[in-house]
């Protein structure tokens, strides 16, 4: 039986044509060889799987080569080429600093380095994750990094490029290397696909893609388990089914149910990608992308932007008809909101309902009061336009009364005036409010000490009907109880009334004010009966209660 050998390492480029995603730091390499433009050190840095490494071996194979091309490619048949490909090269070395990080790692390279090379014109030395290294060690490789040898060449590769020190990357021509596009890394894996025998559907490749999230290395690995799990022929619903990744289907029948109204339905879904064992903060991430690609599809210009397999491409465009752009701008900000409010949610399972809820009757609010204020108009307009035969009626003069009269309690003529009387109802008192924001505080002191611990501090005061208001010392901590309030609203809204606001109101300090309004203690009140009576303190003491 033949070994098996991933397809990272099978399919590793070997020149600078066939590294995907970066033909313009391929371009820049060839131009500095063929013009002799050589740098003694070099940085590449980038995510992860996107070809550092690989193509610092192209380089240092391709400045060493004998007989390079036309195309500053090398040549792969001479004795430097051969030796670099059967891994005996002496020319090119590799040092991992994540395992060789200490001082005395770079001073055996520092040594190693006055060695000249045996074959070819340049020893090239690639130290891989060189953030790694130490302080010290950074600071020993200082002086031979800026004035090395003329035939020594430092090509450093990282991921972390902010943890390297300045003196560091001073020395350094930088080469910033980009995630790779989900449509280089599903035309390339097509390729390997031909030469492997494997079978694709479009969309299969296209998960593959999404889930290597720029990395080619990953695309390649993910690529190998899934065949294994699928043989020779991989097809969308197995690679969703291995990879555990979310269907399209669940968020274009909760789109369709939103459209309609239903929150039922949409409730329903939601709970069915919960059972499958996908997170609820996944499934509202993916939602806010569904609808941002429901948006792109709405204009010709932007469908570019649309990176999908051309099945599920056809969906998005039949869906889009149905979405107007209003609706979508709607369902985004919601779904945004709760994407960023799902980790300080205490209940995170019930923002996410009510986020469904709230989307289903997107756009509904507009259409019933847009309605109701024609038949309003319409109502207006029959009732003051005269029939034909009738006479444009002329309005009176509005008859005076003085001001003597009217503090006399007489008139001197019949008046009638008609009144509307506005009741103003509350559903709750503020005594009401008070119990319930306490029963709240008391109810997360727990969990969150702090937060209780300031919802306890003042008494809230109802300042109109629905509208409650709460003090707050400064600009900052308003901000934060907009956000960490959600749950206290949400509270309020169901133990008092549904349409009840919260206002934070920024205050100086004010101590007679606050001792009007503030919420004591049992430890206050005892500080304060300990603070008239003395005596009381000696009790305390004598009988060793601790209060404080």
């Amino acid at each position: 039986m033949e070994q098996f050998v991933v397809s990272a390492i099978k399919y590793r480029p070997l020149s600078f044509a066939s590294v995907v995603g970066q033909s313009t730091i391929g371009a820049t390499l060839k131009n500095a060889i063929q013009r002799g433009h050589l740098s003694h050190a070099y940085l590449f840095c980038g995510p992860r799987g996107v070809g550092k490494t690989t193509c610092a071996r192209i380089f240092a194979k391709t400045i060493n080569c004998m007989n390079p091309g036309s195309d500053m490619e090398a040549c792969g048949k001479c004795e430097s080429c051969r030796s670099f490909s059967e891994g005996r090269s002496y020319c090119i070395h590799e040092l991992d600093a994540a395992s060789n990080n200490s001082v005395d790692d770079i001073r055996s390279l520092v040594e190693q380095i006055r060695v000249p090379p045996q074959i070819g014109k340049y020893s090239v030395y690639i130290i891989d994750e060189v953030h790694m290294l130490s302080a010290v060690a950074f600071n020993a490789f200082l002086k031979t990094l800026e004035e090395p040898p003329p035939y020594a060449i430092f090509i450093l590769a990282t991921t972390e490029k902010h943890k390297i020190i300045p003196t560091i990357l001073s020395r350094c021509q930088i080469y910033d290397f980009s995630r790779i596009t989900i449509s280089d890394i599903v035309s390339h894996l097509k390729d390997i696909a031909q030469k492997e025998g494997v079978t694709c559907e479009p969309d299969a490749l296209n998960i593959i893609a999404r889930k290597a999230d720029g990395a080619m290395r990953d695309a390649l690995s993910i690529f190998d388990r899934v065949v294994s799990f699928c043989g020779n022929n991989v097809t969308y619903s197995a690679v969703i089914d291995d990879l555990n990744v979310l269907d399209y289907e669940y968020y274009f029948r909760l789109t369709d149910a939103l459209l309609a109204h239903n929150y039922v339905e949409s409730y329903m879904i939601f709970d069915e990608v919960l059972k499958k064992g996908f997170d609820a903060q996944h499934f509202v991430a993916g939602l806010n992308s569904h609808f941002r690609d429901i948006l792109v599809c709405k204009d010709v210009q932007t469908i570019a932007l649309l990176e999908v397999g051309q099945v599920i491409a056809e969906r998005y465009r039949q869906q889009a008809v149905a979405c107007s752009v209003d609706f979508l701008y709607e369902a985004l900000n919601i779904a945004n909101k709760c994407e960023m409010e799902y980790k300080i949610s205490g209940n995170p399972r019930l923002l996410v309902e009510l986020m469904l809820l709230n989307l289903s009757y997107t756009g509904t609010e507009k259409k019933n009061v847009s309605s109701e204020h024609s038949e309003q108009t319409a109502v207006k307009t029959e009732s003051s336009v005269p029939k034909k035969d009738e006479p444009m009626p002329i309005p009176e003069a509005p008859k005076s009364i003085s001001l003597k009269d009217m503090l006399s309690g007489t008139k001197k003529e019949s008046v009638v005036v008609e009144t509307v009387e506005t009741v103003e109802e509350k559903t709750f008192t503020e005594e009401k409010l008070v119990l319930e924001w306490k029963n709240y505080a008391e109810s997360i002191k727990a969990k969150f000490p702090r937060l209780g611990s300031r919802l306890l501090e003042y008494s809230p005061k109802l300042v109109s009907e629905q509208l409650v208001q709460y003090p707050i010392i400064s600009e900052q901590h308003r901000e934060q109880m907009e956000i960490r309030s959600i749950d206290l609203v949400n509270h309020l809204k169901t133990t008092l009334s549904p349409s009840i606001t919260v206002e934070w109101i920024v205050h100086e300090v004010n101590t007679e004010t606050d001792s009007k309004t503030r919420l004591y203690t049992q430890k206050d009140k005892i500080e304060y009966i300990v603070s008239v009576n003395s005596a009381i303190d000696g009790i305390i003491r004598d009988l060793d209660l601790d209060y404080r």
